[in-house]
């Protein structure tokens, strides 16, 4: 048992440092190419964040581990409103764009509902409704593009000036640890749930989103406490995208994957996730401290939920 919780953790680590290498690396590459530091942003940057949830998801498709496919890209989109953001706004108010306000975040919740309508009509999601999770993912990255190019008030990533073969070095050295990662992560919280007689879903939902939503939480409290807490709502909402049309629309390429029942009541929670978000900014156009408290304790209340069902 202990082995398996020291390959959970192993896995853990390099799917944050493989994430972060790679992103390096791949920024500091399009830089030297000329692309501009807001396209980076709002692409491999934001991309990177969720290779973790990809990697692990994939693998989990691939392994037959379909509960922690779904239940890690739901469970992280959740964590990643209700504890990440939540815990930002307790430290700091963080303000939001007008983009993400008025587009992102319904966005998000458009393609959450249509996540749901897939599962619920078909109990899985097919290969096409990859392939209409891909288009919409390419829709989305012409959006950020023209966005770019009318040079929006979204914040620039502060990007290293590295050396070409660092570079390289940088992404092949982090890829391979994302996919090892993945596999650690995957194998280990499925032991561990078989162990103590946990569903995949469970565990999908709580310890592998939390393990691959770290990148997420170190970049947004890292942010709050330099005083740059701005671009944190943005990075969240867009990697809540990613997870949704890139991970899952990626994985139903590769085959099929199952929407159990329960995942119905995950999703929407995801959804009211994402709608507190939204009122919660709505008037003082930023999320402040008690709306923080209100995301913890929504969150505090589901895990209970999980822990009952």
């Amino acid at each position: 048992m202990m082995l398996q919780v020291l390959i959970l953790l192993v896995g853990f680590f390099l799917l944050v440092k493989g994430a972060d290498w790679f992103v390096e690396g791949a920024a500091s590459i399009a830089k030297k190419l000329g692309i501009p530091q807001l396209v980076i942003g709002l692409t491999i940057v934001a991309m990177g964040t969720s290779l973790p949830e990809a990697a692990v998801s994939i693998t989990a498709a691939l392994d037959n581990n379909a509960g922690i496919t779904i239940g890690n890209i739901v469970g992280s989109n959740i964590l990643n409103i209700l504890i990440i953001l939540g815990i930002t706004a307790v430290i700091t108010n963080v303000s939001i764009q007008k983009s993400t306000f008025y587009y992102e975040i319904p966005f998000m919740l458009i393609i959450t509902v249509i996540l749901m309508i897939f599962g619920i009509t078909g109990s899985k999601i097919t290969f096409m409704e990859g392939v209409i999770f891909w288009i919409l993912f390419l829709l989305y990255l012409g959006y950020l593009y023209i966005m770019s190019k009318k040079g929006t008030e979204q914040e620039e990533e502060n990007v290293k000036d590295i050396p070409v073969w660092k570079c390289l070095l940088f992404m092949v050295l982090g890829g391979v640890m994302v996919v090892m990662g993945s596999d650690f992560a995957v194998s280990g919280a499925t032991e561990i749930a078989r162990f103590f007689g946990m569903s995949e879903r469970f565990i999908g939902l709580t310890i592998v989103a939390f393990g691959t939503s770290l990148p997420e939480l170190v970049t947004s409290v890292t942010a709050a406490r330099k005083g740059n807490a701005g671009i944190a709502i943005g990075n969240i909402v867009g990697s809540n995208i990613f997870n949704i049309l890139f991970v899952i629309g990626t994985a139903a390429l590769i085959c099929s994957v199952p929407f159990e029942r329960k995942f119905i009541i995950d999703t929407i929670i995801a959804v009211l996730s994402g709608v507190l978000l939204w009122g919660g900014t709505i008037k003082k156009k930023e999320l402040r401290k008690p709306c923080g408290i209100l995301m913890l304790l929504g969150y505090a209340a589901y895990f209970v939920y999980l822990c009952v069902i």
